[in-house]
């Protein structure tokens, strides 16, 4: 693996007050042993076919989601997918995989480890949070005929740490606020820890947008009041809303579609018919509309990533933590095949658009790519990591 920046992650961020993953570690998942994924504001993880970039991606979804809560069996489908290929299994046949990620904020660089049984069935065996040289958090699988982890936090009160059970089928991280007292400083600086990594994991949005679902007429309200779901086939629902709530804002958007997409572009707009159903088109200008369904893969990808990056998590249909203001998150975009079916005239426009969105602070990218030649040439600043097979 390759990594090519022009600036050291390990430097502190802008913004370091907003939490931030900065490194993914992959240490036995899919096709990936001992790898180390550095993340900037702006990241593109490169490689050829087969090379790990959706894995990558898909692990850093699965601490996302696991952080906001939820349980490994909705998070791991297929499990035994996770596992390398030429794992050996134990002389109890268990085999599974390790993943983790650092986030930096205002308490420091913490680091998260995650091993997890797959075979024969699905549990944690071990978490470890820590910083620096202090484990503030870690849990052990000692009874494999219990569903239980034995959890041990940091204390540093009258007893140095905590010891209790916890669930095996969920992210002990994410249930500290729920058995940690706070009552001694130590306590809270586990508290503290655990908010900054939880915070941001789930400020993540996966994005994959579906050409072929984004052709058909939108029922409105379809997930509440227009927020966009990972494959964008509410696009419309999305664009009534946001056309009237920022002007200013509309108009990058349609900017950046009239860069990205053939013809004249004077407007982007979505139109409510007999039906209820809402339709997104073109205005071209002169009276003529063109309707998004009658689009190339190539333009609907790019006009959907577009409106991505320009708008918020108030727009996507994410699971920030409400009870942190959004002014403390920072959004976490993750696109698989960032580039799939784009033209190079596209791709060169969307790394631009990205590099300039990002360099605001209020969201990052970490986008898989095939070839990060046009991404770096695009987006000086920004992180590339190259999976080399």
């Amino acid at each position: 693996m390759t990594v090519h920046s022009p600036v050291s992650v390990a430097e502190p961020l802008a913004g370091r007050g907003r939490p931030q993953v900065t490194e993914l570690r992959l240490s036995a998942f899919a096709g990936h042993r001992s790898a180390v994924l550095p993340f900037g504001p702006l990241t593109f993880v490169t490689g050829p076919s087969g090379s790990g970039k959706t894995s990558a991606l898909r692990a850093y979804e699965a601490l996302a989601r696991l952080s906001a809560g939820a349980e490994l069996v909705d998070v791991f489908a297929d499990p035994v997918s996770c596992v390398p290929e030429r794992a050996r299994a134990d002389d109890q046949q268990r085999r599974g995989f390790r993943i983790g990620c650092t986030v930096d904020g205002a308490v420091g660089p913490v680091r998260l480890e995650l091993a997890v049984q797959a075979e024969p069935e699905l549990r944690v065996v071990g978490e470890r949070l820590s910083l620096g040289g202090l484990t503030l958090l870690e849990t052990a699988l000692r009874d494999p005929g219990r569903r239980m982890v034995q959890a041990a936090w940091h204390t540093a009160g009258p007893a140095p740490v905590t010891r209790a059970p916890m669930p095996d089928d969920r992210l002990g991280t994410a249930l500290v606020p729920l058995r940690v007292a706070g009552k001694t400083a130590g306590q809270r600086l586990v508290l503290a820890a655990a908010e900054q990594v939880v915070v941001a994991l789930r400020s993540a949005f996966a994005c994959d947008p579906r050409p072929s679902r984004m052709r058909a007429p939108v029922p409105a309200g379809l997930v509440g009041p227009g927020r966009l779901l990972g494959g964008c086939e509410n696009l419309a629902e999305v664009l009534w809303r946001t056309r009237a709530e920022c002007a200013a804002r509309h108009a990058l958007f349609v900017s950046a579609v009239r860069t990205g997409c053939a013809g004249p572009v004077a407007d982007v707009l979505a139109e409510e018919a007999e039906d209820g159903a809402l339709h997104a088109f073109i205005d071209r200008g002169d009276g003529v509309r063109t309707p998004l369904a009658r689009l190339g893969d190539g333009e609907l990808r790019y006009l959907a990533l577009a409106l991505v990056l320009l708008t918020g998590p108030g727009v996507l249909a994410g699971d920030p933590v409400a009870e942190v203001p959004e002014a403390y998150q920072t959004l976490t975009l993750l696109a698989d095949s960032l580039d799939r079916r784009l033209d190079p005239r596209q791709s060169l426009a969307l790394a631009e658009l990205a590099a300039r969105c990002c360099a605001r602070g209020h969201i990052r990218l970490v986008g898989a790519v095939r070839d990060g030649v046009w991404a770096a040439a695009a987006a000086g600043e920004a992180v590339v990591v190259d999976l080399e097979p």
